[in-house]
């Protein structure tokens, strides 16, 4: 666990934020400073053609040690962190043995980590956490990911006796803005299916995601004095609150859960001559899904029609649920399942409420379920990661790998 361990924080204290507003790939150059590190250090512990390519995807090779033919298979991460919050000067803290009582992150903002409002602390008494120092987000999404991959492909360069086939990795940049899989050359990794290690506490085992979209509306308003405005002023804050107003209130990220689908405003600007604003449309049954797009169509049309053409209304599916490509190869999941109960890990199944390369991926070919990093509070201050997560986020790649080579 200290190889593991040093590895990670190694990883977390590059900063690797990614960026929406660029147009480049990766979209922050910053991000390179770690992709070659991890490049190097593939090459180091042994992995063959290790190759990274103009846009910072890394792809690498264990190579099978056994005679019978099976599937190839892959493990994939994401090196970027997500822009919602900082991830420069990342100050990691180590919290030994964890007593179950708040953990202070930063004496002088007085910022604590609680069990009394992150429950979840409890089911970590006496481990090792990874926290931040309050200031900085910590980065296990997905840096955790990237340090049980590598440390469980340099178990198996090691360990020989461990049988396996061919397996793939590759670690790739700008996925916390939902561009993880755009150029990822899925021929070129060649791999039947992979996993994602890019979930959160430990047992998770997800193949159901978010049918995702998103949605920009755009109002033109007519500014005149207000004491002689009446039946000429149209005022365009007012028809973009007037918009989310139609929206059902209890349809709100705040307000659903497990499969219930949401919309999300997120960005709202706006003067009486011009407003704008961004949402997203989430939800797991994609006719639910359409129905959602319809209605903001219909919004859109009653609204234009009541003040004359002023809104303009952009919708752009961004992925969809994979489920619909992982059920017909459904045994990747019970592979993954079946590793992790011979560990003694039991197995949370369930959908994730957002979205993973692993969808797209799928889309692209590549069945790709997620399974557990082991972090928690994610793109916050009060993110944290138990070291034991991570250890048997190690194990359950290890025995994916041994069970694959058995069973297919």
């Amino acid at each position: 666990m200290q190889q593991l361990l040093d590895r990670f924080l190694a990883y977390v204290k590059i900063d690797t934020q990614s960026d929406p507003n660029s147009d480049t790939t990766p979209s922050t150059e910053k991000q390179w400073n770690l992709a070659t590190e991890l490049a190097y250090e593939l090459e180091r512990i042994g992995l063959k053609d290790v190759s990274i390519d103009d846009n910072a995807y890394i792809m690498a090779t264990l190579p099978g040690n056994i005679e019978k033919e099976v599937p190839v298979i892959g493990f994939i991460a994401h090196f970027d962190t997500t822009p919602d919050f900082s991830g420069t000067d990342v100050n990691p803290q180590i919290i030994e043995n964890y007593d179950g009582k708040d953990i202070i992150l930063n004496t002088e903002e007085n910022i604590i980590l609680s069990p009394d409002y992150f429950q979840d602390l409890l089911q970590y008494k006496g481990r090792t956490l990874i926290t931040t120092d309050g200031t900085t987000l910590l980065g296990a999404d997905d840096k955790a990911g990237i340090a049980e991959i590598m440390t469980a492909m340099e178990y198996l360069v090691l360990h020989p006796e461990i049988k396996h086939g061919e397996i793939k990795v590759a670690f790739t940049p700008d996925e916390e803005i939902g561009r993880g899989a755009h150029k990822f050359d899925v021929d070129k990794f060649g791999a039947a299916w992979a996993y994602t290690i890019d979930g959160s506490q430990i047992g998770e085992l997800e193949y159901e995601n978010f049918n995702a979209a998103s949605a920009k509306v755009n109002i033109k308003g007519k500014s005149v004095h207000p004491g002689y405005a009446k039946g000429k002023m149209i005022n365009a804050i007012g028809i973009a609150n007037e918009f989310i107003g139609i929206l059902p209130p209890e349809e709100t990220p705040q307000h659903t859960s497990g499969r219930e689908g949401f919309f999300h405003v997120h960005h709202l600007q706006g003067t009486i001559e011009h407003a704008e604003f961004e949402m997203i449309i989430r939800d797991h049954d994609l006719k639910h899904f359409e129905k959602r797009k319809d209605l903001l169509h219909k919004i859109a049309i009653k609204l234009n029609a009541d003040y004359g053409d002023c809104l303009q209304l952009e919708i752009k599916d961004q992925y969809f649920n994979m489920r619909e490509k992982v059920e017909p190869v459904l045994h990747i999941v019970e592979i993954a399942k079946e590793a992790m109960e011979t560990l003694g890990i039991a197995p949370i199944i369930k959908p994730i409420r957002g979205g993973t390369d692993g969808s797209q991926l799928s889309y692209m070919g590549l069945p790709c379920p997620n399974i557990f990093a082991g972090g928690h509070n994610f793109h916050g201050k009060y993110e944290y990661v138990p070291l034991e997560s991570m250890q048997k986020a190690v194990e359950v790649i290890v025995k994916i790998c041994e069970l694959t080579a058995k069973k297919m």
